[in-house]
């Protein structure tokens, strides 16, 4: 009996959370899920990255599921924080592409879950599922003649059954009725939305939205019915972009017409993780919406992205909603708090509070890789790391908050930096490989000599490219060390070492002087400039065509001006901005309205 009990007490303690980390009531944004390494054989010679994109969950039977492209399988949740990986090759074996789904459309039809991927091909299978937990599927039907990029379905509250699609740079979205016993076509597509980047200037291609290259893409439909009306959801301009979003038009019929909201509705150009384009909304078990989307890197190459979770909604007014306010920042998971379109416009929604304490604050490390500095890692710009000059046990990276903070949370961000194996291996580890792993400590003082262990994870057997480690209680402490003990690959490298909580100082001073000088050539940019805060590290621009409807926001780290060219040329515009640093914001300085 005694060799049972310790036997069951060894079990119990395998399920807790590591030394210092506490049951998850909130998460942060790039999402910490085992995204897998680029299936894209010719691009490897550009460095060998993890990347995935083009999100949809569904909530199935209480539960999350995740589908994205080319992971050789899904994730399911039941917390939107703990994502457990299933393994399934879903495509023909006559496929020999990828073997696997890219931008899928995912729905859900009584018990059923069905799933499809983008092709352009006439005998591409929907399959199906009422187990995707236990990874059981079968064909629903073997082709689907009219085929699809970017696919999605949407099941109407009437019982009819529609598929949209489309992705290009020349034609619109299309919608189309499918017969729910078959899932065949009813009719012809309909053409459904082409960009109007004439008049909306987020909708314009490019990093600088200016339409250098190429024209603006528009792809990545997803369909939301709330009360009486259908919000059909389109990713715009490129996914390489910072400035990649998710607009929204509405109507009163799943094929409409639609009437475009002006502004984006997923939108997140500024921060440490950019972009927030081709995603889907679903509700979670209390009924709150949420939006998942896609978060550009693109250093590796173009196609190097993660995945983010927003708040999410709609006002009195029907308008929808996404709030990336410090979006990715420590935020509230289901159950812990609720959001509503009057705490978008007063505390970002889900929002915790808990400030960044270390950025661009004094770094050490073990070594240093050519010019990957250490202060890359703590500059909140997920496209540039620290890289140590080896993946060894015992390099580490050590951070100072400059003074004793409470620290309640830590983000680690780990970069790809040389990562190679085996050629025999090549064709394992350029799509999904399971068994990865990272091992490391994190210890914290409060001199800099007498260091404590915080979070012990070298015993850790699992993939976790973008911890996150919300602590069991707050920590009094100034210093963050983070010491690595094993890698899956590659050096040990860090993109963002992120340490959240209070820095137990003042707030930053308001904003005196704010100005916005609307373009008089072209209304769809402006420039806009204030007087810097001495005490503040950031700055929050909203905009909107409403005041206090602040649905959307700007991140400008380390600067007094922006150029914005995300608006609808025909209709005046209200901004305001507040000042950010390590012990919270300040008030929103007046507003101003440009015609």
């Amino acid at each position: 009996m005694k060799r049972l009990l310790f036997v069951g007490v060894l079990i119990v303690l395998a399920w807790l959370p590591s030394r210092g980390q506490a049951k998850p009531s909130t998460y942060c944004n790039p999402i910490n899920i085992d995204y897998g390494y680029s299936p894209i054989p010719n691009f490897s010679e550009w460095g060998r990255h993890r990347a995935t994109a083009d999100p949809v969950i569904v909530n199935y039977k209480g539960d999350f599921y995740l589908f994205s492209t080319n992971q050789w399988g899904y994730w399911w949740s039941s917390d939107l924080s703990n994502w457990h990986f299933v393994s399934r090759k879903f495509l023909k074996p006559w496929h020999k592409v990828y073997d696997e789904l890219c931008a899928p459309a995912v729905g859900v039809m009584g018990d059923t879950m069905l799933v499809f991927g983008s092709t352009y091909s006439s005998n591409f299978p929907i399959w199906m599922s009422t187990d995707p937990k236990g990874n059981q599927w079968k064909e629903a039907v073997d082709s689907l003649a009219i085929g699809g990029w970017d696919p999605d379905f949407f099941l109407d509250d009437d019982g009819r059954f529609y598929m949209y699609n489309g992705s290009s740079n020349r034609y619109p979205l299309y919608g189309i009725e499918l017969n729910r016993k078959t899932l065949q076509p009813i009719g012809t597509r309909k053409e459904m939305y082409l960009l109007e980047d004439w008049r909306y200037g987020w909708q314009r291609f490019g990093e600088y939205s200016d339409n250098t290259f190429l024209d603006p893409f528009i792809e990545g439909a997803h369909m939301t019915k709330h009360g009486a009306k259908y919000y059909l959801q389109y990713g715009a301009p490129g996914t390489e972009f910072s400035g990649y979003a998710d607009g929204v038009v509405v109507g009163d019929h799943p094929l409409g017409p639609f009437t475009p909201q002006p502004d984006p509705f997923s939108y997140k150009p500024g921060g440490f993780a950019r972009g927030a384009g081709h995603g889907s909304t679903f509700q979670d078990n209390y009924k709150n919406y949420w939006h998942v989307s896609t978060i550009s890197i693109s250093v590796k190459n173009n196609f190097e992205r993660r995945l983010g979770i927003w708040p999410a909604g709609f006002d009195a007014a029907g308008t929808m909603w996404c709030n990336t306010a410090f979006g990715d920042y420590p935020h509230f998971l289901p159950g812990a708090t609720s959001q509503t379109p009057d705490k978008v416009s007063t505390d970002h929604g889900a929002f915790t509070g808990w400030m960044l304490l270390n950025y661009n604050k004094p770094v050490t490390v073990s070594s240093t890789l050519g010019s990957f500095y250490p202060n890359y890692a703590v500059d909140e710009n997920i496209k540039t790391y620290w890289s140590a000059a080896t993946g060894n046990k015992g390099e580490w990276i050590q951070t100072d908050l400059g003074n004793l903070s409470t620290v309640r949370a830590i983000q680690l961000n780990y970069a790809d930096q040389e990562v190679s194996f085996p050629q025999t291996m090549d064709s394992v580890y350029l799509g999904k490989t399971l068994g990865l792993y990272h091992q490391y400590r994190i210890m914290h003082s409060v001199d800099g000599k007498k260091w404590k262990v915080l979070v012990d994870k070298s015993n850790n057997k699992t993939d976790v490219p973008h911890d996150y480690i919300e602590l069991a209680a707050p920590v009094q402490t100034r210093y963050i060390r983070l010491e690595n003990v094993q890698m899956p690959t590659g050096k040990f490298a860090i993109s963002g070492l992120r340490v959240f909580g209070h820095g137990n100082g003042s707030v930053p001073d308001t904003v005196k002087t704010f100005v916005v000088l609307r373009t008089e050539k072209d209304k769809r940019s402006a420039w806009i400039k204030w007087q810097p805060v001495d005490n503040a590290y950031a700055y929050n621009i909203y905009f909107g065509t409403e005041p206090g409807k602040w649905y959307n926001c700007i991140m400008v780290h380390s600067a007094n001006e922006y150029y914005f060219k995300g608006m609808d040329k025909t209709l005046p515009y209200y901004l305001c901005i507040e000042s950010v640093n390590e012990n919270g914001v300040s008030k929103k300085a007046h507003i101003i309205k440009v015609e």
